[in-house]
């Protein structure tokens, strides 16, 4: 078997053969088709998150190198263990990647994602950026008849993540308007699915102009670039009091800051982007404006079937997809690293 691995943080991944793994117990050896790829990643790689103020937080004791990187995973049982049920030599499946202990009680109430001794994909355990991968249980193997294979694995997060933030802003009244906050693989996921969740538009706000464009294209009720500083105020004015919700795809100081701005009283905006910053507002706004921040992470494994089955359904818009070699790996993340990235990429392996 061949991955891409993180020799060492921030340098070119490089090319590793291994002997392919034989699963035991309830395990299951996937032949990986596609895994998409993920600006996490770019940080993963990096290993560390910016929080703002000069600090980072240093993610580097997550996992052992060399590691191997990618959790939007789809392809094919390859080998089952001999206590393993629910599935097939040959069955093709999305890879659930946010995998918890199992037994805690956290894990116990459907919160995997929130697991205090994790073993996610791609994230502490080897992930997708390799020709297999094992998972420690059938049960995390999603079925996806309907949808293109090429498509299917970044259902696992960009999709997920989306359909789990979106939900978040509900309920809403006839009426309503949402605001997404970048433009990138995630927010492009989610204006498909606002559109087929709430039957609305949303509006989009991107420095990017090529991705306020392809937000345009992708059905965006309207675009504005939060670098004008007399955007907020627009939008605020074309919405006749702002907007009841707004998902920050991008998690930097200013895009949240821009989404608190947008809010109508009585708003709520959710931070899912990992960019990094430092945020502040006077507390008294919070009672005198009624609005609310929460924070969104990826979603539980019944989000992912019931992400699957709304795609499956027709109603929800292709976004642009990009197949790259396996080998392009670093380039690619280097391409999400410098923005360039429109949509999603995926690594055929």
């Amino acid at each position: 078997m061949q991955a891409q691995q993180i020799i060492n943080y921030g340098a070119p991944l490089e090319n590793r053969d291994y002997p392919t793994p034989v699963p035991q117990g309830t395990e299951v050896l996937v032949r990986i088709s596609y895994c998409g790829v993920c600006h996490s990643d770019v940080h993963l790689h990096d290993g560390s998150f910016h929080l703002g103020r000069g600090q980072d937080m240093d993610v580097r004791a997550g996992r052992k190198l060399p590691f191997t990187l990618g959790h939007e995973i789809v392809g094919q049982v390859a080998a089952i263990g001999p206590d393993a049920t629910g599935v097939s030599i040959g069955d093709k499946r999305v890879v659930y990647p946010w995998i918890g202990c199992g037994v805690c009680a956290t894990c116990l109430r459907g919160d995997e994602p929130f697991c205090a001794k994790p073993k996610q994909l791609g994230i502490q355990v080897d992930g997708g950026f390799s020709d297999h991968v094992m998972v420690p249980n059938a049960r995390y193997l999603v079925p996806f008849d309907g949808i293109d294979e090429s498509r299917a694995g970044p259902f696992a997060c960009s999709g997920l993540t989306a359909y789990a933030a979106l939900r978040k802003l509900e309920p809403l009244a006839a009426g309503d308007q949402i605001l997404l906050l970048g433009a990138g693989g995630v927010g492009m996921m989610a204006i498909a699915f606002a559109k087929a969740i709430f039957g609305i538009a949303p509006i989009v706000a991107d420095i990017d102009p090529a991705k306020r464009a392809a937000a345009l294209e992708a059905g965006a009720a309207a675009v504005y670039d939060p670098k004008d500083p007399a955007s907020v105020k627009q939008l605020v004015k074309d919405t006749q009091g702002g907007v009841a919700g707004a998902i920050d795809f991008v998690g930097a100081d200013t895009s949240l800051a821009f989404a608190t701005g947008a809010l109508r009283r009585g708003g709520k905006a959710i931070v899912v982007g990992l960019f990094g910053g430092h945020f502040e507002m006077p507390i008294v706004m919070f009672p005198m404006r009624g609005i609310s921040i929460g924070g969104s992470y990826v979603g539980t494994l019944k989000e992912l079937h019931e992400t699957l089955a709304l795609a499956r359904s027709g109603n929800v818009a292709q976004i642009p997809i990009e197949t790259r070699a396996l080998s392009d790996a670093t380039r690619t993340l280097d391409d999400l690293r410098h923005g360039k990235v429109v949509g999603r990429v995926v690594l055929k392996a």
